[in-house]
């Protein structure tokens, strides 16, 4: 079993910025990507950065330029940086992980606790 724990989340102004972090524990032989998604209240939960092993990133139109996400593995940690933040980034941030338990078990996605981001003035 592998567990995620997100940090890092809580209430900014607009224009300021807030870092994530997710750190993924456990069972855990390898991590394939490493991802951040988000759901609004009333919404569907929306994809906002994926990060593969090699290191290429893929972000959503509405956060490209203003969120930054990286990952160590050597800690099994996954960032976001988010600046520039903006009222419709307000949301409960979640980390998701892909990860295979044994060399021999397929890739299965997990999911963090989530975290509260709050854009406010």
């Amino acid at each position: 079993q592998v567990q995620l724990v997100e940090s890092g989340g809580g209430l900014v102004q607009p224009g300021g910025s807030l870092r994530l972090s997710c750190a993924a524990s456990g069972r855990i032989f390898s991590i394939n990507d490493m991802g951040w998604y988000r759901q609004a209240p009333g919404k569907q939960r929306e994809l906002v950065a994926t990060i593969t092993n090699t290191g290429s990133t893929n972000y959503a139109e509405s956060v490209e330029g203003r969120f930054t996400i990286s990952r160590d593995n050597a800690k099994k940690m996954v960032y976001l940086q988010m600046n520039s933040l903006k009222p419709e980034d307000t949301a409960v941030y979640y980390c998701n992980v892909d990860a295979r338990s044994n060399l021999f078990s397929p890739p299965i996605g997990y999911w963090g606790q989530g975290t509260q981001v709050t854009v406010s003035s």
